[in-house]
């Protein structure tokens, strides 16, 4: 087996054209060793020698026995050698996976893979951005506003503390159900995330083209909250007043737990995902009838049509990966993963031609964009332009 830093030298050669042709034999005969059914490109931190090979090798196998890849075309397709290149050379220096499953590589006629230079317009990632609507229509730009007092409405005052987080804090008398509800609402733009704390101690991530609306004192017999597009809650327990979470055409309730519900308007379905505790999920008008509990692990998914389906053993770290700063898909399409890039990055994204494509793996939301597709080009199937704020996607 060529040893690791024997192959980056060779890698290196062959990126910048210098390498011999016996040199170039060498690296395609190190490539005619593996015998993939499925393009890979794998990344490790900090592997001696041997445990670089046993990797690479274990990553790189005829026969890839692994559960988290599954089947998504009939007809596999074979890495091409650049990109088993750049894999060797970006394992000694990255610490990312990415997976590849789709149809048509010709590993006998190999072509290099188009990765093209860095762009002068490159995109910075999405930040913590969020406008806050106040009760009497008052508008504060979360990113831009000083930490301190916020605002006073009523008996509440509202908080922005030095990690950036939003604070409802209730100081004087307690609100009684007579009184007038104030009702705020915090909106996340594409390529921003928020985090906010209301007033009974709930803890809210707001994923990008997100909101919430919200009393900012909870009263009566529940503490009722209305989302748009993706939010992580960490509900303050008690048990006689319950937490419900209105979005879209699904209604969410619970005492004390922690879930994630994606309901973003270009997603066929709203998905619920509970983590700890349990949470009652139903159509708006459905509340009130029995079932459709989760326990942790479960996942709820509810069509356009209204249709409700319930999954176990969900996949946590996808699902809060986005909270986490990561983007992670497993045998996802391309066109879906390019939605949550694009709304993380504020971009358009174009498709020319075919690019029904399938991927497994993960990458960081804090890259640039050209960094990104970068990764992604590296498969060999797809190729990827940055256009200003638009995204050419091609095979």
């Amino acid at each position: 087996m060529q040893r690791p830093q024997d192959l980056a030298e060779l890698i290196q050669k062959y990126q910048s054209g210098t390498a011999s042709p016996e040199e170039l034999s060498r690296l395609h005969e190190w490539y005619r060793s593996f015998d993939d059914s499925q393009a890979v490109v794998s990344f490790v931190e900090e592997l001696d020698e041997q445990q670089l090979a046993e990797r690479i090798k274990a990553r790189l196998a005829a026969t890839i026995g692994n559960d988290f890849l599954e089947p998504a075309t009939a007809k596999r397709s074979r890495l091409k050698p650049l990109a088993i290149a750049a894999v060797v050379l970006l394992l000694l220096t990255s610490g990312l996976y990415l997976l590849l499953s789709s149809r048509g590589t010709n590993r006998d006629n190999p072509q290099p893979v188009a990765i093209e230079p860095v762009p002068t317009n490159d995109i910075d990632p999405g930040g913590n951005k969020a406008v806050l609507t106040l009760a009497d229509g008052s508008v504060i730009l979360l990113d831009s506003a000083s930490n301190g007092l916020l605002s006073t409405q009523g008996n509440i005052k509202v908080e922005k503390l030095a990690n950036g987080l939003l604070a409802y804090n209730v100081n004087g008398k307690i609100l009684t159900e007579n009184d007038d509800a104030f009702y705020n609402t915090i909106t996340t733009p594409r390529g921003g995330q928020y985090q906010v704390t209301l007033s009974d101690g709930t803890k809210v991530w707001l994923n990008a083209a997100s909101s919430i609306r919200f009393p900012v004192l909870f009263t009566g017999t529940e503490r009722k909250v209305e989302i748009t597009g993706e939010a992580y809650f960490e509900v303050a327990r008690n048990e006689r007043i319950p937490f419900k979470v209105k979005a879209a055409s699904a209604d969410v309730e619970v005492l004390g737990t922690h879930f994630n519900v994606n309901a973003y308007d270009d997603e066929a379905e709203i998905k619920t995902t509970l983590l700890e505790g349990k949470v009652k999920v139903a159509l708006n008008s459905g509340m009130s009838q029995a079932g459709n509990y989760l326990l942790p692990g479960q996942q709820a998914s509810i069509t356009k049509s209204g249709a409700i389906s319930i999954f176990n053993n969900a996949d946590i770290e996808e699902v809060m990966a986005w909270k986490n700063g990561r983007f992670q898909f497993k045998s996802a399409d391309l066109r879906s993963i390019l939605r949550q890039i694009a709304r993380w990055y504020d971009v358009e994204v174009m498709y020319k031609g075919n690019v029904d494509l399938h991927f497994t793996g993960q990458l960081t939301r804090n890259d640039k964009v050209s960094k990104v597709f970068e990764k992604l080009a590296l498969t060999g199937e797809v190729q990827f332009r940055v256009e200003g704020r638009k995204i050419i996607v091609s095979r």
